[in-house]
């Protein structure tokens, strides 16, 4: 006996539109909620994502652990892993492996932009932080960027300002008195 389902109505068409019946995962992660909602992550596939490149960080780190402590590719395949972590900015030494096993999902929330643009104190919080990103406020280095989701390694740490025709810039230029009219024309 096959089951036959009704003709769905409009709203409910609209409704079920986007939802992926096949890729279909368990909503009742509380800690995923929480640092989702700490961390103001907008899509929760980017969370998804931090969990797991964490994951495959410890594998990798397991796999390096088992090698021969004398063999050379181990030497250079742990110095390489620790040296990337350490210039992402996810582990705070590059001294020891056993660090690689304590990188999380919310190691690469703390290198999101607005998390960054919090703790250098061009924003009070990292709601604010996110607006001010997805405005088109910040840029880092050269490039304007309007993504929060954007990862900061630590060299790029220092290159994170406001974009120069910002409102914002002109606003903390005014309050220390340091604005010149000919920067703000070009």
């Amino acid at each position: 006996k096959s089951f036959k389902m009704r003709k769905l109505k409009y709203p409910e068409k609209k409704l079920l539109k986007k939802v992926n019946f096949l890729n279909w995962e368990a909503d009742g992660n509380l800690r995923e909620v929480k640092v989702m909602q700490r961390y103001k992550i907008q899509k929760r596939e980017h969370y998804a994502k931090y969990v797991k490149l964490a994951r495959e960080i410890k594998e990798l780190s397991n796999i390096i652990k088992d090698l021969d402590p004398k063999d050379p590719f181990r030497t250079e395949a742990s110095a390489n892993l620790l040296e990337k972590l350490y210039n992402m900015g996810l582990i705070p030494t590059k001294w020891n492996l056993q660090l690689c096993n304590k990188v999380t999902a919310v190691s690469f929330c703390r290198r999101r932009l607005p998390v960054i643009m919090v703790k250098s104190r061009m924003a009070q919080s990292i709601t604010t932080a996110t607006k001010l990103v997805e405005q088109g406020h910040v840029r880092v280095g050269p490039d304007l960027v309007k993504d929060p989701a954007f990862l900061i390694t630590k060299n790029m740490e220092d290159y994170v300002t406001w974009v120069d025709s910002s409102a914002i810039r002109k606003h903390i230029l005014d309050y220390n008195e340091m604005r010149d009219d000919y920067d703000l024309l070009s």
